[in-house]
């Protein structure tokens, strides 16, 4: 089947059940005077078309790694933490082996510290998808003894996903893990392949990955050893929004322009929650704002922004001049945090 002909029929297979689902959504997420709010799922009223360009290339090439982590592995599962890159992951998995279930199970780490919206629209994707959802907490992890809760006022638990992450792998018993992760999102991403080879310990060594030739991936591993897959490792952050807004995704209303209390630390605003609070000398603001990644609430930064719709994001990233992770506080720890993350064994 060429690569026309994939993309057209898997278009064509989504269409009448995506436009009921967004007919169902029609009134979700948005407050009475028609903005977006944070606190439900921002809808998008226009049905799924047949994708042109470029966007046709990159879907057909996560699906085809998609059904290629299907054919060589006996139990992967497909990473999922309610952001966009992880929500395209799962609409890609959809559309791969439809018209059957995602043959393989959804997994959150959940910190303790995601944003309650987050967990909100978590819970009804699955649904929806009609998926398998395996949550494993990092509180457990605290609890047991086999992570330590970072010392700091507002402690981030970012790092600590690593442990929690790699125990879920090893009781689950999964040889491939799929990832949303983009090689436009950080350096240390730039340098993985679609199959990144981890060791028997969760560990990743940038120099003793395959040779990904001809799109020719081997899955080869010993019996403790695992890999990362990321299908949508070409794309970019304009790549997903212009996808998002072709296929007529919902998403977390976080990512749309809304009004929230934040906190400026060290130029990053955080958001006011439970888990953030002002520090000495520190002024609550109550600003227009979105999220351009989701993680965290104690490292994920807020952007100021007006863009209350897909179009308008677009635009605004199309002209943006800072990266999506730019406001991560835990990507500032260190010239090499991710990297360094990433060697542990993290996402």
């Amino acid at each position: 089947m060429d690569e026309t002909t994939l993309a057209t029929g898997v278009a064509s297979a989504e269409g009448g059940e995506a436009v009921e689902r967004r007919a169902r959504a029609e009134d979700v997420g948005r407050s009475a005077d028609g903005t977006a709010t944070a606190g439900r799922v921002q809808p998008q009223a226009k049905p799924a078309a047949p994708l042109t360009g470029h966007l046709r290339q990159l879907e057909a090439e996560a699906i085809y790694v998609l059904r290629e982590v299907a054919a060589q592995f006996e139990r992967p599962c497909l990473l999922f933490s309610g952001g966009k890159d992880s929500i395209v992951c799962a609409h890609l998995a959809r559309k791969a082996f439809m018209p059957g279930r995602i043959p393989f199970p959804l997994l959150h780490i959940d910190t303790g510290h995601n944003f309650p919206e987050t967990l909100v629209f978590r819970d009804r994707l699955v649904k929806e998808l009609d998926a398998r959802l395996q949550v494993r907490l990092v509180q457990d992890s605290i609890d047991a003894g086999r992570a330590q809760e970072e010392a700091d006022g507002d402690p981030s638990r970012n790092r600590l996903q690593t442990v929690t992450l790699l125990d879920a792998l090893a009781e689950l018993r999964i040889d491939a893990a799929v990832g949303g992760a983009r090689r436009d999102e950080e350096k240390a991403r730039a340098k993985e392949r679609f199959f990144s080879h981890r060791d028997a310990f969760g560990q990743w060594d940038p120099k003793n990955q395959r040779p990904e030739l001809w799109n020719l991936f081997n899955g080869r591993k010993h019996n403790d050893e695992h890999f990362r897959v990321f299908p949508i490792s070409n794309w970019t952050e304009l790549d997903i929004w212009q996808y998002i807004a072709e296929q007529g995704m919902e998403l977390p209303g976080l990512y749309f322009a809304h009004e929230r209390e934040v906190v400026d630390r060290e130029g990053i605003l955080l958001a006011v929650g439970a888990f953030v609070r002002p520090r000495a000398g520190e002024r609550v603001s109550r600003e227009r704002v979105r999220f351009r990644t989701i993680g965290d609430m104690t490292c994920t930064g807020a952007f100021r922004s007006a863009a209350s719709n897909v179009d308008e994001i677009i635009e605004e990233v199309a002209a943006a001049r800072i990266t999506e992770r730019g406001d991560r506080a835990d990507d500032r720890r260190s010239e090499a945090a991710m990297e360094d993350r990433k060697r542990l064994g993290y996402f």
